[in-house]
């Protein structure tokens, strides 16, 4: 997690969302967050950029998810000002 979020913040990446306790269903069964640390459970971090900044972020985080495992999602997205 601080690995990401310091990726994000040293990309100018300055708004995200950190979702912890993250469990589910997956194409590896069902994950449960029932770990006695913090280390190794699973969170999602939602955030949007700019077309511009995702490539630096994509090239930047595949090597943390090669080590560590999960996704990276990239999709467009429409920002609704409020």
């Amino acid at each position: 997690l601080q690995q990401v979020t310091n990726l994000l913040d040293k990309a100018g990446i300055s708004g995200y969302s950190v979702i912890k306790d993250v469990t589910g269903s997956g194409d590896r069964g069902i994950v449960i967050n029932d770990l006695p640390t913090e280390a190794l459970t699973n969170v999602y971090i939602l955030s949007v950029c700019h077309q511009e900044k995702e490539e630096e972020v994509v090239k930047a985080i595949t090597p943390i998810l090669k080590k560590y495992g999960g996704i990276c999602i990239v999709s467009d997205a429409k920002w609704v000002a409020h």
